[in-house]
Formats: structure tokens, C-alpha cells, sequence
């Protein structure tokens, strides 16, 4: 498939929080649009981070669910989109899971494949790689002060990685990058990083506490 890049207005507010947050109207800033996929798109859902996104050309029958290996309250969800022909896959991320020690016992990982992560020095973070179906290799990222995902996707494109940034409302949140196929013609797809500072941690800890979750 061939790939055209475009702009798309930033989307969905969470009130409360400056990592989270999106202001409306002019304020918004424009995020890449890939064709074949709308989103990610990022809320939070009392205590989870919910992002969103829609593969336009990927079709599943039916809605699954998949729990992510070694976190206890985190999950996959997939199912048909409503609005589209193609499949809704929504991320669930417990802020426990995110603020627990995870990134303490995982093994660094780059990307599939093993090419360097774009904007991360020394190339590689504490992952977890694990396949669901229709997405063979998919990553979940969880540095000291980045959070992220790679979802595997076929962009016809060799070798290349371009990096953008990524906002939420008007404010920077991260990078998305799109990741061509290595030498071997695989593991291409989108790489989503996200910024977790101390400000970021400490309201997301506020987060969690009012929904019952105590963390360190």
C-alpha cells in the first residue's frame, strides 16, 4: 500500500491534567494523519489510559479481548468499527501498571527487528513484544520517562523512519514515528512514544488514588 501524509486536528480533552490535556478551537495543534488509520487516539478512562485507533483495511469478525502479559490491569480490546469497514483496537493502560516497577524487571528491546528506536538514547527500553491477532509484534515501551507502542502495519515504504511530533490539545505529548521495512522487507508499522516527566507521574498518581489504587 502506498502511504500519503496529512494533517489532522488534535483530539479529545481530559480535563485536569497538563499531560492529558486539549484545549479547543485554535489552540489545538495538528497531529499526522497515516492513510489506512485513524488515531491514535488518547482519553483517560478513570483510572486507564485509553488510546484508540481505527485500521481502515484490517477486518476481524468479532470483538476480542486480550490481557497484557504481566500487567494485571491492562488490556487489548478489538472489534469491527461502527463508523468504518475496518477494526477498532482500543489499549487500555492501567496508571498502576504504568507507575508499578514494570520497567524494572522487563528486558530493553528495540524495535521489531532490531533497528534502533528513533529519539531514544541508546536505542532500546524496557518492552514487553507479544502478537494478537492481525498484529504480529506488537510492542508496549515503558521507560523511566516514556511510555509507548509500537503497532505492527504494512507501509510500503524501505528502510525509512520519519519521526513527528505528537500533541494533545496544544501540547507536545511525544513523537509518532512512521517505520519502513527493514533489509528483510518486515516489521514495518507506527511507533507512538509518549513523554512521562515528574509533573506527568504526579498527577497521574493523583489519578489513581481517586480510584482506589495507592502507589508508591
Amino acid at each position: 500500500m502506498n502511504f500519503t501524509i496529512v494533517r489532522r486536528i488534535g483530539y479529545l480533552a481530559v480535563a485536569g491534567l497538563i499531560f492529558f490535556s486539549a484545549s479547543c478551537g485554535d489552540n489545538q495543534r495538528d497531529n499526522l494523519k497515516i492513510e489506512g488509520i485513524d488515531g491514535p487516539h488518547i482519553a483517560l478512562h478513570q483510572d486507564q489510559i485509553l488510546i484508540t485507533t481505527v485500521f481502515e483495511k484490517i477486518k476481524v469478525d468479532g470483538g476480542l479481548r486480550y490481557n497484557l502479559p504481566k500487567f494485571e490491569n491492562s488490556y487489548i480490546e478489538v472489534s469491527p468499527d461502527l463508523q468504518s469497514d475496518g477494526t477498532l483496537m482500543a489499549v487500555n493502560i492501567s496508571i498502576n501498571d504504568l507507575l508499578g516497577d514494570l520497567a524494572e524487571i522487563l528486558d530493553p528491546q528495540t524495535l521489531p527487528g532490531g533497528r534502533a528506536l528513533p529519539g531514544v538514547s541508546g536505542g532500546s527500553l524496557p518492552a514487553l513484544a507479544f502478537t494478537i491477532k492481525a498484529w504480529n509484534n506488537m510492542t508496549v515501551y515503558l521507560g523511566k520517562d516514556v511510555f509507548g507502542i509500537f503497532y505492527p502495519f504494512n507501509l510500503d515504504i524501505d528502510g525509512a523512519i520519519a519521526t513527528f511530533r505528537f500533541y494533545i490539545g496544544d501540547k507536545k505529548a511525544g513523537n509518532i514515528s512512521l517505520v519502513g521495512k527493514d533489509n528483510d522487507g518486515e516489521n514495518s508499522g507506527v511507533l507512538l512514544l509518549l513523554e512521562m516527566d515528574a509533573t506527568t507521574k504526579r498527577l497521574l498518581r493523583k489519578r489513581a488514588r481517586k480510584y482506589g489504587h495507592r502507589l508508591n
